[in-house]
Formats: structure tokens, sequence, C-alpha cells
């Protein structure tokens, strides 16, 4: 099947970035993917906040804005799916073109601007899945024209209560002006003192994650992970797309604005990965997010200290397989050391 995803990929990269997904999309959803599954295993098998994830790889928000999808992407041997992010009302984003492909940098830059279908819409798909197997998270956001940014993100939580298996709050995003100042310190804490509030006003038990960029300088990313451990939330999501990263690219779209994921995003990432880890001296859980695309990828973010990891841009190159294949790799490297489960794993190099 290899070759057939080589060959369809091929044609799809024929295709603008924006279309071959939107095509894409409408393949999954009509159910024309195979199941792609991995094979049980108890070196994969891990309980992080709560949940029990048959494997650690999921798929990071972004793919499926509006939640159409979730199920498919766990067939294709996904340990879970995070939708969205998602903003109280609908919004059409950046002008087109926004996705640009960097072939020669395995990368990609956007420029989206949380376009999506809106919080009504996202509701009905995750309501209409709920009694189906398989951890499928809410990314939330505001939109960009709100007077009240922090009561978008509770419009969305206390909407999508009791629908998502996780929450993450997503305050990185470089491609709606602002948003990443609600990584301040005193916006932080009053971010997440309300969305805490809220989740124990609606008796629910799903964890809140936070997703932070990549490109916050030591003193901010002190203050995100103190702010988070006095918070008492769940996790951090590490790390969104950046803004900086351009220096080595060789793609004639390299300067086009927008945040830049992929293969470039791998070591900058992974080393805010680390020291969150070493900051919050591993009391609070981790998915790695920038650059994965084999399963040694995946198994650096872990020993660099992430119980979960996600990715998104590699499949743009190497096709629909790669989850499963990234797992299945990502065991025999666990077992070569000796690790009886990934848990064992996490912040062995820190």
């Amino acid at each position: 099947m290899t070759g057939l995803y080589a060959l369809a990929g091929s044609l799809l990269r024929m295709l603008d970035p924006e279309t071959a997904h939107g095509l894409t999309i409408r393949v999954l959803k009509l159910g024309l993917a195979p199941r792609i599954p991995v094979p049980a295993s108890l070196v994969l098998q891990t309980s992080v906040f709560g949940l029990n994830f048959s494997n650690p790889v999921g798929i990071a928000a972004g793919f499926d804005k509006n939640a159409e999808v979730p199920d498919a992407m766990l067939r294709l041997g996904f340990g879970f799916a995070e939708t969205g992010t998602v903003t109280p009302l609908p919004q059409a984003g950046n002008p087109r073109p926004r996705i640009f492909r960097l072939a020669e940098d395995q990368a990609v830059i956007n420029r989206l601007g949380f376009n999506n279908q809106g919080l009504d819409v996202y509701r009905a798909r995750l309501a209409a899945r709920r009694a189906r197997p398989g951890i499928v998270g809410a990314n939330i956001g505001a939109n960009k024209d709100s007077a009240n940014r922090i009561a978008d993100y509770l419009i969305c939580f206390e909407a999508l209560a009791g629908l998502a298996d996780y929450f993450t709050i997503n305050v990185s995003s470089p491609n709606t002006p602002g948003l990443r100042g609600l990584q301040d310190r005193e916006l932080l804490q009053s971010l997440l003192a309300k969305l805490l509030a809220a989740r124990a006003r609606k008796q629910i038990n799903a964890p809140l994650l936070l997703k932070i960029a990549p490109d916050l300088d030591e003193q901010a990313l002190r203050d995100v992970v103190a702010v988070a451990l006095d918070a008492g939330i769940d996790g951090l999501v590490v790390s969104n797309t950046t803004i900086g990263g351009r220096e080595n690219l060789r793609s004639p779209h390299r300067m086009e604005q927008g945040g830049l994921s992929g293969r470039p995003l791998f070591a900058p990432s992974t080393r805010m990965l680390r020291d969150a880890w070493r900051l919050s001296d591993g009391k609070l859980p981790l998915i790695g997010v920038g650059g994965v695309a084999s399963g040694a990828d995946a198994y650096a973010k872990i020993r660099a200290g992430a119980s979960l990891v996600q990715l998104y841009t590699a499949m743009t190159f190497a096709g629909p397989d790669l989850a499963a294949r990234i797992a299945i790799e990502l065991g025999g490297l666990l077992e070569k050391d000796g690790f009886a489960n990934v848990r064992d794993a996490v912040g062995m190099d820190v």
C-alpha cells in the first residue's frame, strides 16, 4: 500500500496546498481511506492525565479544524486526534494563498488565521460521535475581532463540556494578531483561573492543556510553566508553529509570513520541550509537537520530556500511513533500549 500512498501524495502535491487538504478531508469523510491498525503493544499503551492511550502518537490540531474526520484519523493508526482550532463564531481567516509547501525543507508555512465553521457546527459533530471509542480532543481559540478573547475561550469550553476527552487552549497561533499576548503572566493567570472555575461548575474531569509558542524567551517560558503549575492545569502542548527559523531554509517560499512547521521546527521545539520538563521538575505532562516524521523523532521527543507526541506537517510529504509507521518504529526503539513502557522513557535525556 505504501506505493499507492506515494502515488496519491504525488498527485495531491500537484494541487494548491489548501485545495489538496480540502480534497483529503472529503476523501476521509467518504470513508475511502483504509484502516491501518497498529498492533496492540504494552510498550506503547500509556496513561496520561487520566486518559488511556493505545499509542502515544496523535494528529495535531489544524488538520481537522471542523471536527469532520477524527474517527478516520484514529483508523489511520493515531492513538488520539485533536480537532480545531474552533472559535465561537465562524470566520474565513486570512486571504488565500495562505498555505505554502516548502518541499526542499520538508516544511510548511501557514497563515490561515483560525479559519473554521464556528462553534455550533463543531459542537454538533462532536456530539454526533459522542458514544464512539477513541480519544478526541478539542482545541479552542478566540475570534480575531473579539472584544473579549478570554470570554471566547469560556464560550467554547462551556459549549463543548462533556463532548471532548480533553481541551487544548490555543494562545500561541502567530496568525491572529495579539493572541500570543495571552501567554503573558497576568492574562494567562486570569484565563486559566476562569477556565478551571468553569470546569468545576460543569463538574467534568476533562483535562485542560495549554499550547505554547516555540518563540518564548527563557523568562517567558519560566512564567508560563510557573503559572501552569500554580493554576493546576493538566499539561502543556509544546509547541505551536514558529515565526522564526527562516535563516537556513532553501525554499523560495521561505520568507512568506506565517507560522513555520515541519522539519525546521524539530530542534527548537524539542529544546523548549526539554526546558519545560526541567522547569516543571517533571510534574507537568507534556505533548511534544514540531517536526515529528519518524519513530526516532518521536522517541527523541519522549526522552526530552514528552508523554505524548503529535504530528501533522510530515503527513503532507510522507502519506497517511505515517502514524502507524511511527508508532511501530517507536515501539521497537523502546524495546531495544529495555523500556517496558513508553512512560519509563519520558525525560530520560533531561
